[in-house]
């Protein structure tokens, strides 16, 4: 799921789909501790999937902008590059 797909949800949908995603990620693990998984690889897209729908509700929360997620990626950028030198 990609992040543009992601702050196109409702605030409702955004918390949903977290909830759905943490369950079957639980029913992955369970499942995966009794018998071999059939797509062991789900887990890593589900947990990521579920770190962007946190990562976007956290910015709703905080009133985090477009803008200045840029500026504040921006600034990192300037920060490592200093530190590199």
């Amino acid at each position: 799921m990609r992040a543009e797909e992601i702050r196109g949800l409702s605030d409702g949908d955004l918390t949903g789909r977290i909830a759905e995603m943490e369950r079957e990620q639980f029913n992955l693990r369970f499942k995966g501790g009794t018998q071999p998984l059939e797509d062991p690889l789900r887990l890593r897209a589900l947990r990521k999937d579920i770190a962007r729908l946190k990562t976007v509700a956290t910015e709703r929360k905080l009133g985090i902008e477009r803008a200045a997620r840029v500026q504040f990626v921006d600034l990192l950028l300037l920060h490592t590059e200093f530190v590199k030198v």
